[in-house]
């Protein structure tokens, strides 16, 4: 088994209060030994679990990014399974407000709309297995913590996921730049999951189908979108405004 590494104080913090059985080892860069890195080194040994030193120039080669001198190493990130759809639905409480994903292939985009869920109160974040960034280190670490507890499922069939939806009262609205009415528009308090397309083109044409509504958000500048991250951000917080959820 390849362990995948998570880097960074935030990161590794999260993952160690949150999922502190997935860690095998952590790594610590010879010489830190500030408060921050004293907290995390704390919940290590908590854990029970094995700390090696070593020096920056090993660890630069261990990962591709800003390390701050920590590194774990965990066990690789899976998704929830398919088959665990219905009861992940059946345990929301009060309205479930969903996000879809359609063709959304970055890892670090993944991870910033996982993280934006989280913030806003997701239940739940939906993919297609096809064309679809995987649940990785790289977008665990963009996460900062979320992917170990917003719920992600990739389906094989996307468009008879948002009819089974549809089918437990739940309402679908896909984001499209020729929607004729805006975010700010459409009533989104009662069940919800809204659909985010790829940058470029946007959701599939079976996805927009099965949609039971679409809006755009209203562009003022001289560029047509924005990326599938921010734009995530921006409806479901307009969402959150809307059903008072925070």
């Amino acid at each position: 088994m390849k362990l995948e590494a998570v880097y960074g104080l935030h990161a590794v913090t999260t993952l160690l209060q949150r999922s502190a059985d997935q860690v095998v080892e952590i790594w610590v860069m010879k010489g830190r030994q500030d408060k921050r890195m004293q907290r995390v080194l704390e919940l290590a040994e908590e854990q029970g679990l094995l700390v090696r030193e070593a020096d920056k120039g090993l660890m630069n080669q261990k990962v591709d990014g800003n390390h701050q001198g920590i590194i774990a190493l965990r066990k690789p990130v899976q998704g929830m399974s398919e088959k665990q759809l219905p009861d992940v639905l059946d345990k929301i409480e009060g309205h479930p407000f969903i996000l879809i994903l359609d063709g959304v292939t970055d890892p670090h985009n993944l991870g910033a709309c996982i993280r934006t869920a989280d913030a806003a109160g997701v239940h739940l974040v939906i993919a297609p297995k096809d064309k679809s960034a995987p649940l990785n280190a790289t977008a665990a670490k963009v996460a900062c913590g979320a992917a170990e507890t917003v719920p992600y499922i990739q389906v094989t069939n996307l468009a008879r996921t948002m009819k089974e939806l549809q089918e437990r009262g739940i309402w679908i609205g896909g984001t499209a730049g020729e929607a004729e009415q805006n975010i700010y528009q459409q009533n989104m308090t009662g069940p919800l999951a809204l659909v985010m397309g790829a940058e470029g083109p946007g959701m599939r044409r079976l996805t927009r189908e099965h949609c039971d509504f679409l809006v755009n958000i209203p562009m003022a500048g001289e560029v047509s979108s924005v990326n599938v991250s921010v734009a995530t951000g921006i409806c479901l917080f307009e969402a959150v405004r809307q059903r008072g959820s925070l």
